[in-house]
Parts: C-alpha cells; sequence; structure tokens
C-alpha cells in the first residue's frame, strides 16, 4: 500500500509539473526601438554624448563670442539631462547603457571635427546643432507620449523644454563671419592727383 501512495504521489507531482508551460522568454531587447527603454536610453545617451563632445570642440575652436556661449550652455545642459535620464531609469529599476555615441552621432561630430577653425567651424557647427536638436527633440517628444517606462516619459517630457530652446538660440544664432575691416583713410592730400 506505501508503494501504491508513493506512486501515486509521484504520478500526480508529474502530472503537476507537466501542467504549468514553461516561462516565456524576454522579449528580445530593440535598441533601434525609440519608443521602448532600452532604445530611448542609448539615443538619448548618445545626443547627450554629441551635444557634450561636440560643445567641448566648439569651445577649442571658436573665437565667436555667441557659439562660445551656446557650447558652454549645452555641455551643462546635456550633462543634466544625461542625469535625468539616468535616474529616472535606476528609479524605474532598469540599468542604463553606459554613455555612448552612436554611429550618426558619431559620423556628426567627425565631421564637425574636420570642418577646422573660425568661421568656418562655426557655420558648420550651428548647422550640425540644428540638425541635432531636431532630431533630439523628436526622439523626447515621442517617448513622453508613447514610451514605455512612466518614469523615462516623464524625464522625456522635461527634458523637451530644454532641447526646444536650444533649437530656437541656435537658429538665431549669427555665425556670419565680421565683416573686412574699413579700408584705410587715403594718404592723398586735397587737391593732388594720384
Amino acid at each position: 500500500m506505501n508503494k501504491l501512495a508513493i506512486l501515486f504521489g509521484g504520478t500526480a507531482l508529474l502530472a503537476a509539473c507537466q501542467s504549468a508551460p514553461p516561462p516565456a522568454p524576454p522579449p528580445p531587447v530593440d535598441i533601434n526601438n525609440p519608443l521602448m527603454a532600452p532604445g530611448y536610453m542609448a539615443q538619448a545617451g548618445s545626443a547627450d554624448q554629441f551635444e557634450i563632445q561636440s560643445g567641448q570642440l566648439a569651445l577649442q575652436a571658436s573665437q565667436n563670442p555667441a557659439i562660445r556661449n551656446f557650447a558652454n550652455m549645452i555641455v551643462a545642459d546635456h550633462t543634466r539631462s544625461t542625469q535625468m535620464v539616468v535616474s529616472a531609469a535606476q528609479s524605474a529599476g532598469l540599468t542604463p547603457p553606459p554613455p555612448a555615441l552612436l554611429p550618426a552621432q558619431q559620423a556628426m561630430l567627425d565631421q564637425l571635427r574636420s570642418a577646422g577653425s573660425g568661421p568656418s567651424f562655426d557655420m558648420a557647427f550651428q548647422q550640425a546643432q540644428i540638425s541635432a536638436h531636431q532630431q533630439a527633440l523628436q526622439l523626447h517628444q515621442n517617448y513622453a507620449a508613447q514610451g514605455d517606462v512612466p518614469a523615462l516619459r516623464t524625464a522625456a517630457g522635461q527634458i523637451v523644454p530644454v532641447v526646444q530652446m536650444h533649437l530656437q538660440q541656435i537658429q538665431s544664432l549669427s555665425t556670419a563671419p565680421p565683416p573686412p575691416p574699413p579700408a584705410p583713410p587715403s594718404t592723398r592730400r586735397s587737391g593732388e592727383r594720384g
């Protein structure tokens, strides 16, 4: 009778194990989907890194006070937005990826490095900043509206007005080279012919 009870108990246990489906594998991480946390964090981190590194480059390559002021502002603001995304991710139990440039931002930075210095750099910097801020604005607006993690959606929503302000400022910045100095006064005396 004992053997029968053990056999029956073992059979019931095996049946219970077989009736529970195996756990589903976790969904694959899609770094290209900016509405999913991994993709948003990678793309936001890359955008911030581009702004920080290009701002530091501008401080070395430009003599234009307006460009230099803008560069100081974006280095500070994008350092802060990186911290906001990291903090929001950690509060949601996520581990943000280390800051790194994605290929598109790396290509823009390389192109900017090859622009030289002075007015040619200033114009290239302005164009790169307009493009980068338009992309960043779209990224943060979309994630704030439809992202999958509430804490990151909140951070994205707080970053949007800062990126909008940067975009407006860089679009209105004058990067035209200064006018040439006036011609020296003529050394002729009145009444002389030259």
